[in-house]
């Protein structure tokens, strides 16, 4: 990137856009893996092996970090939260019908955290957020509540949120032209596109990769 030229005048950065496609792609692998093992087609040793219970909470960490730059890019917050507000309401109840609900997911995460930010930004107190947060945090233990009962995906606003907001204040350093140059002309193919269309790929992968394993399934069991 120029470094005379006005960050604002950056569009797109293609490399947080491939980041985040290649999050939702760990995603999406991660989901067919656990509708593969809901049939009976991959043993619970693979679905539960170690490596994969250290990654998976890593893929969703930098899902998670990208969602919070991507809120110092947006033009409207709350307008973004209240669609994934509406988006995690929609999996709830496609989960609930399918026989393992979502409670309160990845998508409700990052919901509640973009509305929260969004408050906290129009109360101009977002530089004391995270400190006053993490406080609260410890000083009343709710980083371990329980999952809500029977729910098949789990992301609490603590700890996650403070990953969140950390994206938060890395968007401002991106915003202000602070990272290599690498960083804002970095060309990566494919990848940005699906970046740039998480929450339909999100919407819309479980419900196909649910009916190809049962039809995989059912043709497996003759």
């Amino acid at each position: 990137m120029d470094e005379n030229q006005p960050v604002a005048q950056v569009r797109r950065i293609e490399l947080i856009d491939a980041l985040r496609g290649l999050s939702i792609i760990l995603v999406l692998a991660y989901h067919c893996g656990y509708d593969l093992y809901l049939f009976g087609l991959v043993p619970e040793r693979v679905m539960y092996h170690p490596l994969l219970n250290v990654l998976q909470p890593i893929f969703a960490g930098v899902f998670i970090l990208l969602a919070g730059v991507s809120s110092r890019f947006s033009r409207d917050n709350l307008r973004r939260g209240l669609l994934m507000l509406g988006c995690s309401a929609a999996v709830t109840g496609a989960t609930y019908l399918m026989g393992y609900p979502v409670w309160f997911g990845i998508l409700h995460l990052l919901a509640a955290s973009t509305l929260v930010f969004w408050l906290l930004e129009k109360l101009k107190i977002t530089a004391i957020a995270v400190p006053a947060l993490a406080f609260l945090a410890l000083f009343f233990d709710i980083g371990h509540f329980p999952p809500p009962m029977g729910s098949a995906d789990y992301f609490p606003l603590t700890p996650w949120i403070f990953l969140f907001f950390a994206g938060t204040y890395m968007g401002i350093l991106i915003k202000e032209g602070k990272f290599p140059g690498w960083f804002y002309d970095t060309h990566i193919p494919a990848l940005p596109f699906v970046g740039r269309h998480t929450l339909i790929i999100y919407m819309l992968h479980q419900p196909v990769l649910y009916g190809v394993v049962w039809v995989i399934a059912r043709l497996a069991g003759g």
